[in-house]
């Protein structure tokens, strides 16, 4: 369990903070509720571009790495469909090196045209390595595409095409600044060995005088319903083919988010599991295989597949991943699996309690999510998973009107 005290400052940046004995390691994690979800269709990967941005530096610390290096810490930062995180690791005695450039970087950004444009040329080629000029590169685009019509899970975190990135102004990317990194749109969270009412001060004092200036955000258009298959067939010159199909399932903070996630474990959740012993080692028909969810915190998708091996007919492959999903709207489920995979979700939650950026982590993405009780209360909420429960999940999702097949199809 983690243990957290919480403030909201006047600016409406959310404090959590945790006391970790165990460690002599300050993390300190800044989460900004923006991603790929929060951008206009003519303008995407805005939120990758900040990411790069983020570490050019203000106009007060020129570059953010090296008063990090210099108080012994370590930073990084991800970004997703739903939103972008920054987190620096260090001795919790140089804790406030951590809040100052944070506080910094908030609303000093050195946005001017050089940095601008370097870090534009930056993403672009990392579109073109990912996506372009990848062997499988533009599978998950496509996917998404087909799967989502007005949403902005349509397309993925690095954006539609680099050309959005190319064309976007100074103008752009100062408008996208002001309106998604200020207090109101950030979660602060901490976790060290330091007394919570004293981090609480500290953060405080480094980030209560921000003024929280910006325009209203945009709401996210609503999936509608998928009510008839969908199919997409292309050729690429990959090595093998990939078949994938795609099931629109609930958000987050649904009781489907927990049953999507138990079912696709059942189904490829290790070496050990029914699809790689019976359709990879007893009946060779895929070289790989996998499910899982996207783990969106809107209405996400359910996702399974498999590459092909050569001697495979694309009909062959498709009902084989078919007769994988009819076997659990059955019910064929056993006891000892699903004992297994309850235990395998417990233990990784016990895990993400060892480590201390792992705790000052999820105590920024639960609450992101508006559900802080998740954070403490998810092993349980697992373990109340019935049979019955997955079954019905199956029956009510694993449709074809609501499936979205994609064969990725190698040239011969």
């Amino acid at each position: 369990m983690i243990k957290y005290k919480e403030a909201i400052l006047p600016n409406g940046l959310q404090i959590l903070v945790n006391r970790d004995h165990a460690s002599k390691l300050a993390a300190v994690n800044i989460l900004y509720k923006v991603g790929a979800r929060n951008e206009s269709e003519h303008k995407t990967g805005f939120a990758h571009l900040f990411e790069h941005l983020m570490f050019r530096g203000t106009h007060n610390v020129p570059d953010f790495d090296i008063p990090v290096q210099m108080a012994c810490g370590e930073n990084n930062a991800f970004t997703n469909n739903d939103y972008t995180n920054f987190y620096i690791t260090l001795p919790k005695e140089n804790i406030e090196t951590a809040l100052w450039l944070e506080s910094d970087r908030m609303r000093n950004l050195n946005l001017s045209p050089e940095a601008c444009e370097a870090e534009k040329q930056v993403v672009i080629e990392e579109f073109k390595q990912r996506y372009l000029n990848q062997p499988y590169g533009d599978e998950q685009p496509l996917l998404r595409d087909m799967c989502y019509k007005v949403h902005p899970y349509r397309w993925s975190t690095i954006g539609i095409s680099p050309e959005h990135i190319e064309r976007a102004t100074l103008e752009d990317v100062r408008e996208f600044y002001d309106l998604h990194y200020r207090p109101s749109r950030a979660i602060l969270s901490i976790s060290a060995d330091m007394d919570e009412d004293e981090m609480i001060a500290l953060a405080t004092e480094y980030f209560s005088d921000i003024e929280d200036c910006g325009g209203d955000i945009a709401p996210v258009p609503v999936e509608p319903e998928q009510c008839e298959p969908r199919r997409l067939t292309v050729e690429r010159d990959v090595p093998a083919t990939d078949i994938t199909i795609a099931f629109h399932m609930g958000d987050r903070l649904s009781r489907e988010f927990f049953l999507g996630d138990l079912a696709s474990d059942l189904l490829a959740g290790g070496e050990s599991s029914r699809m790689v012993n019976r359709l990879v080692k007893e009946r060779g028909l895929f070289s790989s295989v996998n499910a899982y969810i996207l783990g969106s915190l809107d209405a996400g998708l359910f996702i399974i597949k498999g590459r092909l091996m050569p001697t495979t007919s694309e009909q062959d492959a498709e009902e084989a991943l078919w007769g994988e999903l009819r076997d659990i709207m059955e019910g064929n489920i056993s006891d000892y699996e699903m004992e297994k995979v309850k235990n395998k979700f417990e233990a990784n939650i016990l895990m993400g309690e060892i480590n201390v950026m792992n705790k000052a982590m999820n105590l920024g993405f639960y609450a992101m999510t508006g559900d802080l009780s998740l954070l403490n209360g998810e092993a349980t909420l697992y373990r109340s998973i019935t049979r019955e429960e997955v079954m019905a999940f199956a029956r009510e999702r694993f449709t074809p009107n609501n499936s979205s097949t994609l064969i990725y199809r190698a040239k011969l």
